[in-house]
């Protein structure tokens, strides 16, 4: 019998309250089933092994960054939508660096990490087709758009930027050159 209150999501909860407290080096199944209370074999009814729980991690964080941002580009097009989205996926990243580094250690994607994925990709995707890129060109800029804000964030989550100077105009003068760098749409 599986101890009250214990559930897929509640030992999901648990590891994401370890990778947030320790990084996921720190995701072990001893470390989960402490946090949760119960023995490690208990965790079992709920997850098959470490590998499915790091999968589903990935798809909670996968699933947070993408509700938090389509709220960011709701009602907005084009550059303020592009802004709005840059920002949203920054400050996931620095109020959640040890989920985010998470994602990566979902191993082999399953079919439910691959469908939050497409999820994601999906927010990016409408953001990009208001300059009206489509096929390869949507996909160029969605890579380039993620890769921007991926760097930039994960430096600054780990104290990459040692100078003085404000970051937050680093940051803006980034998302200028973002924005400034896709076609403009046809009129």
């Amino acid at each position: 019998m599986p101890r009250a209150g214990l559930s897929p999501d509640a030992v999901v909860d648990a590891a994401v309250a370890i990778v947030d407290a320790e990084g996921p080096g720190a995701l072990t199944l001893a470390a989960v089933a402490g946090k949760a209370g119960v023995a490690t074999p208990s965790l079992y009814k709920h997850v098959r092994n470490l590998a499915e729980l790091r999968q589903l991690v990935t798809v909670r964080v996968v699933d947070e960054l993408t509700d938090r941002l389509g709220r960011a580009a709701q009602g907005r097009s084009r550059d303020d939508a592009v802004r709005a989205v840059m920002r949203a996926y920054r400050s996931y990243v620095v109020e959640h660096p040890g989920r985010y580094a998470a994602m990566d250690q979902a191993g082999e994607p399953s079919e439910r990490v691959q469908a939050a994925a497409q999820r994601l990709l999906d927010v990016i995707f409408a953001v990009l087709r208001g300059y009206d890129l489509e096929g390869a060109q949507l996909v160029h800029a969605a890579r380039a758009l993620r890769s921007t804000v991926h760097g930039f964030a994960v430096l600054e989550a780990a104290g990459g930027f040692g100078m003085p100077e404000d970051l937050e105009v680093s940051y803006e003068l980034l998302i200028t050159m973002v924005t400034g760098g896709l076609p403009r749409p046809r009129v």
